[in-house]
């Protein structure tokens, strides 16, 4: 390993202790899916939670928590078994530029999906196992069969691909919370079919700004591109888990200003 990176993973590996721990849950979207324990509900409130996380930390989290509500706090029960009455309520709710008509489609999706599939890894995974160097080609099948049913043109900026060139922040961030696995308390490490050493680390301007500075990407830009050099990169510190730098970058791009 080179000498820049020895010592970078020294001050990365002391972030992630400071970040990878329950105190981090309080205030971050995670804390929507803890609320659960049987791994549909946990799916269910995880992927809400990602792709509501943009924006105030506070709003996110009480607009997961309305939704959550909404459902009875049974989101995989009402997944299945709502009554279109019950969908009323949900035509006032929005969160920056996902609305009622984006919120519905998810609903009739997750419906489709957990009709035929025991648990959301499979619109992801759909074989028995994943064999690919990191997880792009599950984000592509994943966007592709999200939208692969009639649905709204609108929704389709609420679900980012690789395709794309976009640097799938949120569905990246919801990955690691599914297929992350340590005794920290943060991920839930319920996926089997995905490795930690496949994820992407969730690159946003925060993460890349922090990046850049420590040299591990070229520029600041939140692409594709980036989020895989930036991984690669981060699997010389941790070959297993490259993921887990995502709380020291994130930490120290949000809590510390670096």
């Amino acid at each position: 390993m080179l000498k820049h990176l020895q010592s970078l993973k020294k001050l990365l590996d002391e972030k992630v202790k400071l970040y990878n721990q329950p105190g981090f849950i309080e205030k971050d979207p995670v804390i929507i899916p803890h609320r659960y324990s049987k791994k549909q509900d946990i799916e269910i409130a995880g992927l809400f939670a990602a792709v509501l996380a943009w924006g105030n930390r506070t709003s996110i989290i009480n607009n997961c928590s309305r939704l959550m509500e909404w459902m009875d706090n049974s989101p995989h029960d009402f997944i299945l078994n709502h009554k279109d009455t019950e969908l009323k309520k949900m035509l006032s709710f929005a969160h920056r530029t996902f609305n009622a008509t984006d919120l519905l489609y998810f609903i009739y999706f997750l419906h489709y999906h957990y009709s035929s599939y025991n648990s959301l890894e499979d619109a992801f995974v759909p074989g028995k196992s994943y064999k690919e160097n990191t997880v792009e080609q599950a984000l592509i099948y994943f966007h592709n069969f999200f939208f692969s049913i009639e649905h709204p043109e609108r929704t389709r900026k609420h679900i980012s691909t690789p395709a794309r060139k976009s640097a799938c922040k949120r569905i990246n961030m919801y990955l690691r919370w599914m297929v992350r696995r340590d005794n920290n308390g943060v991920d839930f490490g319920i996926w089997k079919k995905i490795s930690p050493k496949q994820l992407v680390c969730p690159l946003d301007v925060h993460v890349a700004r922090v990046a850049h500075r420590l040299e591990l990407i070229d520029n600041e830009r939140s692409n594709w591109a980036n989020a895989l050099h930036l991984t690669y990169q981060l699997r010389e510190l941790n070959p297993e888990d490259p993921a887990v730098y995502d709380y020291a970058l994130f930490g120290l791009g949000m809590a510390e200003r670096f």
